[in-house]
């Protein structure tokens, strides 16, 4: 496994490799590499010749008072998990390598990024998107994979690959969860105790509107206070549940194509959750913790 920590070496190392006719997928992530990520590396696998794996913990997507100092990091765990799964070139740049100065320049999200996760953390999505691009322009991937538990980040950067004319594919993995339906998420190492199983509430709270939407109800407004009958348990704080398109806009009526997003908080600790109506959080696939 190459490790690449300069920009420049980064972009060089990827064009020698296309060079010789061979497809880069990559994977971006912030670390402390759990099986999730590693499932991202063997999609990226099925889907090209060399994969990149990025660890960076990207500032400017943290807001005031959020945990980008405290945020979970084992540099040297995850270079191992990541040797051991097969990606061929980790790239490790620091704050100072990412940005020089302050970026005057940033990606603005649109209304896509307005509501849920957007109105939750003000400025959230112009740091992903920003990182994001130059990560893309830096790697020059064929194919991007990202997971579905960050859907509507998932869905912002698929539309600014559209918008903005990238040249790659996004491919958007499943969500991967524990075997009692927690999605895996390196903020779940916060958990501990009565608070892991408190955190349940999340996928049970999707299952229960899935059940419901299965049982014939297609109004958003029953299955919604449904799911939040389900989360509202002891120990965890409910910010939103709500039924949307891939737009990111509240559906009228659900269908198959409808997503159930929820966002929680359990103990200091955030998580968030998803499932598209018609596949279902058991349909996610499933590991032992």
């Amino acid at each position: 496994m190459h490790l690449l920590a300069d920009p420049t070496q980064m972009r060089a190392w990827s064009r020698a490799e296309r060079a010789r006719g061979r497809r880069i997928g990559f994977v971006p992530t912030m670390g402390f590499l759990h099986e999730g990520h590693l499932r991202l590396v063997d999609r990226a696998r099925e889907r090209a010749d060399r994969v990149v794996m990025s660890i960076f913990v990207n500032p400017l997507q943290f807001g005031a008072g959020e945990d980008w100092a405290t945020y979970p990091r084992d540099v040297e765990r995850d270079k191992q998990l990541a040797s051991e799964r097969g990606v061929d070139g980790l790239f490790l740049p620091d704050a100072k390598a990412m940005y020089p100065a302050d970026p005057l320049v940033r990606v603005h999200p649109g209304p896509m990024a307005d509501g849920l996760e957007g109105a939750a953390r003000p400025g959230h999505f112009a740091g992903v998107l920003t990182v994001v691009a130059k990560l893309f322009h830096l790697v020059e991937p064929d194919i991007a994979v990202f997971g579905r538990k960050d859907f509507q980040q998932a869905m912002l950067v698929r539309r600014m690959v559209d918008d903005l004319n990238f040249g790659l594919e996004i491919d958007i993995a499943p969500t991967v969860r524990e075997l009692d339906g927690l999605a895996l998420s390196s903020r779940n190492a916060y958990l501990h105790g009565d608070e892991r199983r408190a955190a349940l509430a999340l996928s049970r709270a999707l299952r229960a509107v899935e059940q419901a939407w299965r049982g014939g109800e297609a109004d958003p407004g029953p299955l919604a206070r449904r799911g939040l009958d389900v989360l509202r348990a002891p120990g965890v704080a409910p910010e939103y549940l709500a039924l949307v398109d891939e737009q990111m806009r509240p559906v009228v009526r659900v269908d198959a194509r409808t997503v159930v997003l929820v966002a929680a908080k359990v103990g200091k600790t955030r998580l968030i959750d998803n499932v598209v109506l018609g596949e279902g959080v058991a349909s996610d696939t499933s590991v032992r913790a």
